[in-house]
């Protein structure tokens, strides 16, 4: 399937679930992630703050996990067509973007490049790590300007089921993928 039908399929399939759906989807996730990954105190997580109006999955769970056992956490923000990392603390102050998404009030640029981990919003992932987010191309930018160390994440409440056809050569593809009932992994044996 091509993105633009992908993106619009997998778009209503999350809209059509309630919303205690989403969240003990999330929670699922959230728990597949800790059990395979086990972050440890002092790492580095870069991790999208959800808009929870688009029953995206609900990256607050993880977000309040990870400060709680001091885990660094990083948070996108874009400013000026660009994505910047913001390290946020329980006191890092919010406000909602154009886009409806919360972001820290603050734009200073951490000039973080490595992280022990990216949590990448999508809409959908197919089997060889291909996503397919909203189209905006700001992740593919971000995985360019970070250390190839870096493992890339994301978190999508469908398994893989379809081809993407139309992937491009710059996109980058993802490592893992966390659903509610895997961890899969696109690396071949790279680990």
């Amino acid at each position: 399937m091509l993105k633009a039908e992908i993106r619009k399929k997998y778009m209503q399939k999350r809209k059509a679930l309630s919303t205690d759906e989403a969240f003990l989807l999330s929670e699922k996730i959230f728990k597949n992630f800790i059990n395979y990954f086990q972050p440890k105190e002092g790492e580095k997580v870069h991790v999208f703050i959800p808009i929870l109006e688009r029953n995206e999955i609900n990256t607050q769970i993880f977000i309040d996990y990870f400060l709680k056992q001091n885990i660094r956490v990083f948070v996108p923000k874009i400013v000026a067509d660009e994505l910047i990392n913001i390290e946020i603390f329980a006191d890092t102050l919010f406000e909602t973007s154009a886009w409806g998404i919360p972001e820290p009030v603050s734009n200073e640029d951490s000039g973080e490049s490595y992280f022990h981990y990216v949590i990448t919003p999508l809409l959908y992932c197919d089997d060889k790590g291909n996503r397919v987010g909203y189209g905006k191309g700001f992740y593919d930018a971000f995985f360019e300007s970070v250390s190839s160390e870096v493992k890339k994440i994301g978190v999508n409440y469908f398994n893989p089921d379809e081809m993407i056809d139309d992937v491009w050569e710059n996109d980058i593809p993802l490592d893992y993928l966390v659903t509610p009932t895997d961890v899969l992994s696109f690396l071949n044996g790279l680990e």
